[in-house]
């Protein structure tokens, strides 16, 4: 059978009080909708048949770039989560089958659930399987109404009795939903409650002869954010399970420090505090990062690297054993075995036009304060010297001076006028 996916992605994050849309806020360095994103991606039932509902320009930009086969429906007016689903009518109706609904600013949602709801979904034989989880504060959640195995509905907060409040069980915001009956139980919704506008969560009333209900293990499932502080939570959550991960893998890491989901690190690397790590970097065995370090995207380092405090790395290669201590910078390189870079270097990339690569090959070695002006190449256990700025090729063996004549001038009076300056 088909299976498709609608992701809502039309909140404005006026309560953020940001220029941003909601989706588009970042958790550990990427945007909540692409956490969604890849995570239908990944999943076994889906791997394509995707809609965004967006109501901002730059969602609809950033899915298009980034995920050119994803379709994408305006809502220009906000009439709650049913109107939304109500703009890509012809997208279910083509697709037909199954569609799983998703909020793009639930960041948490798991491959795992998705596909162990499904799998619920198609067993029981349901039109709509709402996918839930306990939590322990339920203030501002949709409370699900049961009665035995039966999904009878789900209240929103502000339309809770007191009794109702008191439930624990909650609305993830994510659904399984038969599409034919989600077609024709989408024109039955009515704008009766405190808000005044089309719930999806209704159509689970709508369709509770053959409505269920699936319990995630995953309670975090649930959480999105409305303000800066939410936000930042949903950041704690992410760093502390992105750190706890490595740590199970033999990784240290020590103090706080902010790693990306996607990033590869080898046991017995010793990650310390203040170090940025962003997404898709791969560090080996034996390495040592920080502390205050930065690496940026597309870096590599193989084991044994040692990167030290205030160094900046970005789409670099940089080989076994190679040391780059502190204060410099190394982006766009492809840096040797047995490196070594002293305080202060810099591989000056950008002519500020284009980008162009710096190569440093074996065991070279690189004085303190030396400028590398890509392109350019450092030729195996050559070596630079302090204060150097290198802009040709230095073949293998050889050691690059460039210094200006040191002048002196005797009885200097303008130093000298210092000491008598007013305080």
């Amino acid at each position: 059978m088909q299976k498709s996916c609608i992701i809502l992605a039309a909140g404005d994050g006026t309560r953020m009080k940001s220029s941003k849309p909601k989706v588009l806020m970042e958790v550990a360095f990427e945007p909540m909708i692409d956490w969604v994103m890849n995570a239908v991606i990944e999943t076994e039932v889906i791997r394509k048949n995707i809609a965004v509902i967006y109501s901002a320009e730059s969602v609809r930009s950033h899915i298009e770039k980034k995920y050119p086969r994803v379709n994408t429906f305006a809502q220009t007016e906000r009439k709650g989560t049913g109107h939304a689903v109500m703009q890509a009518e012809s997208f279910l109706q083509e697709r037909g089958g199954d569609v799983l609904v998703l909020c793009g600013d639930a960041p948490f949602i798991d491959t795992e659930t998705i596909n162990e709801s499904y799998e619920l979904h198609k067993a029981h034989a349901n039109t709509v399987t709402v996918i839930t989880a306990d939590v322990d504060a339920p203030f501002g959640y949709g409370r699900i109404i049961r009665h035995g195995d039966t999904v009878t509905g789900i209240v929103e907060e502000k339309d809770c009795t007191d009794e109702q409040r008191a439930l624990t069980e909650v609305n993830s915001g994510a659904y399984w939903f038969n599409a034919e009956a989600l077609l024709k139980a989408l024109p039955r919704l009515t704008t009766a409650n405190q808000n005044g506008e089309y719930y999806l969560t209704d159509t689970v009333k709508l369709l509770q002869n053959d409505a269920g209900a699936y319990k995630s293990t995953h309670s975090e499932i649930t959480q999105g954010a409305n303000d800066r502080r939410g936000l930042r939570a949903l950041n704690d959550i992410a760093f502390r399970a992105n750190i706890d991960r490595h740590s199970d893998n033999g990784v240290d890491v020590i103090g706080e420090c902010y790693i990306a989901r996607n990033v590869t690190i080898g046991q017995d690397t010793t990650i310390l505090p203040g170090t940025v790590i962003r997404d898709n970097v791969t560090i080996g065995k034996n390495c040592t990062v920080g502390p205050f370090a930065h690496l940026r995207p597309n870096t590599r380092l193989a084991d044994g690297v040692k990167v030290g405090d205030f160094v900046e790395v970005k789409n670099a290669n940089i080989g076994e054993k190679t040391s780059i201590a502190h204060l410099t910078y190394v982006g766009d390189s492809d840096i040797g075995k047995g490196v070594n870079f002293g305080c202060g270097c810099v591989t000056v990339n950008y002519d500020g036009v284009n980008k162009a690569r710096t190569v440093v090959e074996d065991n070279a070695f690189i004085g303190c304060n030396t400028n590398l002006i890509a392109p350019v190449r450092v030729g195996e256990n050559a070596m630079t010297a302090a204060g150097s700025t290198v802009n040709k090729d230095v073949p293998a063996g050889a050691l690059a001076v460039e210094r200006a004549e040191l002048r002196m001038r005797d009885s200097f009076k303008l130093n000298i006028q210092r000491k008598y300056k007013k305080k």
